[in-house]
């Protein structure tokens, strides 16, 4: 948030931009040349897409914390959310904008112990951070763009079963995601064992089974907002100057996104109809809460990228894990691993009826767990005094919850 008494002033097409920030880059995607941070890469091939395409020279970016035992059987596959990457845990610096987003659950002595598991998190294909996506290079030379097919977590999936077996890794002790992650997740239940990968457990966090009509209604203003941003030209603006990027659509997109990921109830305790320090909304100015979603919009569009975010989106909006399986009862019936499933009880983006219906669908599934919040979906990333020892109950860490 803007800080007390600071002003803001307009660009010509009326966004405003705070004056101690510089211009925001065209995309914040990591490209080829910029500094590896954590990262490895992985070549994994060529793949036919659900849609239609073909992917040629998908490279994935990974990160890894642990060792992996003689016998492979403490691997844990963790998978990141929409706006996240492979920099679970660790500091920002060179090649990465930002700490690690799950500092409170991965590493030595957390609920996912680095000291016991070899854990793997790649950045998801159509992502902006290693993996191929719209910002990599394309058969032309060129960024793929706009041109970048349309991919489904299922193609995800199919990428990241190529990972695994790139790493050596047969059997998955625990594959674990939220939101996002979780529709991979669940594919992954089903996916992994076709391919010869077992699958031991999975925990499924905040998420659903088949994208919701409210969802896709939430995300059409957002894909609308990018593609309407002039400057978004098509998804071809990677040679544009700072400041001439579709900085302003994806930024609204954020805005309207982050709005779901939290609660009404909190919205109204923490700003309710406060003005921002030093504005007057009864002239030019605004509310606290108008400030706070500024910089979240505007704290993305520095560290993402716009084509990755409407290709993400549009991956989710294609979610049903019982297509071509008879239904979600079916799919759901089909999982044979053990199953943690967890709900945030104000979530108003993925609702707790979507979890109870994993858990109650998938036959070695716990009892529904719930998470306790006033912060909605990101309960997730928040309550992690409530979520560690869930996760850590299911690895066998502790005797109960």
């Amino acid at each position: 948030m803007t800080g007390p008494g600071r002003r803001t002033a307009r660009t010509p097409r009326g966004a405003r931009v705070d004056r101690a920030h510089p211009p925001v880059p065209a995309s914040g995607a990591w490209r080829e040349g910029d500094p590896a941070g954590h990262r490895e890469f992985v070549d994994v091939g060529t793949f036919d897409l659900e849609g239609g395409a073909r992917l040629p020279d998908v490279r994935v970016a990974y990160e890894t914390w642990g060792t992996l035992d003689a016998d492979g059987g403490n691997a844990v596959l963790l998978l990141h959310a929409l706006t996240g990457d492979s920099h679970v845990t660790g500091p920002a610096g060179d090649g990465h904008a930002t700490a690690g987003w799950w500092e409170t659950m991965v590493g030595p002595g957390a609920p996912i112990d680095t000291d016991r598991y070899f854990v793997v998190a790649p950045n998801v294909l159509g992502g902006c951070q290693g993996t191929t996506g719209p910002s990599s290079t394309g058969p032309d030379g060129a960024a793929w763009g706009g041109d970048f097919p349309r991919v489904t977590p299922r193609d995800q999936v199919a990428v990241e079963i190529e990972l695994a077996r790139s790493l050596g890794i047969r059997r998955w002790h625990l594959v674990i995601g939220a939101s996002m992650g979780g529709h991979r997740v669940l594919e992954w239940a089903v996916l992994g064992p076709e391919h010869g990968i077992e699958v031991e457990a999975i925990a499924a966090i905040a998420t659903a089974a088949q994208t919701t009509g409210d969802q896709i209604a939430w995300a059409h203003p957002q894909l609308t907002a990018i593609h309407a941003d002039p400057r978004f030209r098509d998804g071809h603006y990677y040679d544009a100057a700072d400041g001439d990027g579709p900085h302003v659509g994806l930024a609204v997109a954020r805005q309207i996104a982050h709005t779901t990921y939290r609660t009404a109830r909190e919205l109204d305790t923490r700003f309710g109809r406060i003005p921002q320090g030093g504005e007057d909304p009864l002239t030019d100015g605004r509310y606290a809460v108008q400030s706070y979603l500024d910089h979240h919009g505007d704290k993305l569009a520095r560290r993402f990228d716009a084509n990755s975010y409407v290709r993400l989106t549009e991956s989710m909006l294609t979610h049903d894990l019982g297509r071509d399986r008879g239904g979600v009862d079916a799919a759901l019936g089909a999982i044979t691993a053990r199953a943690l499933v967890v709900a945030v009880d104000t979530d108003r983006l993925f609702l707790p009826a979507d979890s109870a219906r994993i858990a109650a669908g998938i036959p070695h599934a716990l009892p529904l767990r719930t998470i306790r919040s006033e912060f909605g979906h990101d309960g997730f990333l928040i309550e992690s005094d409530q979520l560690g020892p869930m996760v850590s109950a299911f690895l066998g860490e502790r005797a109960t919850i």
